[in-house]
């Protein structure tokens, strides 16, 4: 029988597929380990990138809303209560209402010793307009020290919205009284603060209470005035102390610059330091002269040829005078 023939007698029905089956399961296995190989070095590079962004956020401060009623003013604020009293704060408070919130978070830190309860490190006008507005605050949560409060509420009121002088050299000045940073110069190496302006502002801080009162407000003052009040309390204290009370004592509504003009130079309101004699001539050869220093405020009576009898009548009628 030929070739072609025997060929043509085969049942093709009944060859066994499960060799076939088996090869073909053995590559869907194969297949199937070579996707789940691919699908893990996947996951393994999504960790990675996860591990990578999660050591980036390592230390960052959480943020929530917190009831701005929880969150108390730190003894280191130095924003003057005039500062929530101006139509920047009421811009701003419109902003915030508009918006729901404030969208720049404040930044505030746990008290340890009263649960639920943050003391305010910087976002003073955020605070307070969101406690006015009834809404909660968007803040940052902090754990830090004293020194580090301190420098970066500095910083930032800087940075968003500069300090007053006056409000910046009580800030100042209570840090260092307080042994908070051991001079002014540590001070401005801690916050990065230029010294000379560190030194005007607490020029301004410390000015005598008259002196600042004669002001219609302290916020008022600028830190090139530093000098120029200094030099003339050092030069003449007692005279500027006596045009500042009688600036006090007027109803007049001056300008700061025009305060400022007349505690430096007097502009007549107390006449300007000097020594002025008087001499008296009396009808039976007295004598006499009285010496007036306004520098010193007081007077200088010396009478020479007087009738001692009439002692009494003299010291009596000076009294008079001053009583």
């Amino acid at each position: 029988m030929a070739l072609k023939d025997k060929a043509a007698l085969v049942d093709l029905s009944k060859i066994d597929r499960s060799s076939s089956a088996r090869v073909q399961t053995a590559k869907t296995a194969i297949g199937m380990h070579a996707e789940a190989l691919f699908r893990d070095e996947k996951v393994s590079i999504e960790n990675s990138r996860l591990k990578q962004q999660l050591a980036e956020f390592q230390g960052a401060s959480p943020a929530r809303q917190l009831d701005p009623k929880t969150i108390v003013r730190s003894k280191w604020a130095n924003r003057h209560e005039e500062s929530f009293n101006n139509v920047e704060f009421q811009n701003l408070k419109k902003e915030i209402e508009s918006a729901g919130g404030n969208i720049q978070p404040i930044k505030v830190r746990p008290l340890p010793n009263n649960p639920g309860i943050y003391e305010l490190i910087f976002g003073h006008r955020r605070h307070m307009a969101c406690l006015e507005l009834g809404l909660p605050v968007f803040a940052l949560i902090e754990h830090m020290d004293d020194a580090e409060l301190f420098c970066q509420m500095d910083r930032e009121n800087r940075e968003r919205s500069p300090l007053k002088p006056y409000e910046a050299g009580l800030a100042y000045a209570r840090a260092l009284d307080e042994g908070l940073f051991p001079s002014a110069r540590k001070l401005a190496e801690s916050a990065s603060i230029d010294l000379s302006q560190l030194g005007k502002a607490l020029a301004l801080a410390r000015l005598p209470g008259d002196v600042l009162s004669a002001f219609r407000s302290p916020l008022d003052l600028q830190y090139r005035w530093a000098t120029e009040l200094t030099q003339a309390l050092q030069k003449d204290p007692d005279h500027v102390i006596a045009v500042a009370k009688k600036i006090n004592s007027e109803p007049a509504n001056r300008s700061s610059t025009q305060v400022l003009k007349m505690l430096v130079e007097g502009s007549g309101t107390v006449p300007p330091p000097s020594k002025k004699a008087v001499s008296i001539s009396g009808v039976k050869g007295q004598t006499g002269s009285i010496i007036r220093n306004s520098k010193a405020r007081s007077i200088s009576v010396n009478f020479t040829n007087i009738d001692p009898q009439r002692f009494d009548e003299i010291i009596n009628e000076l009294i008079k005078l001053i009583s």
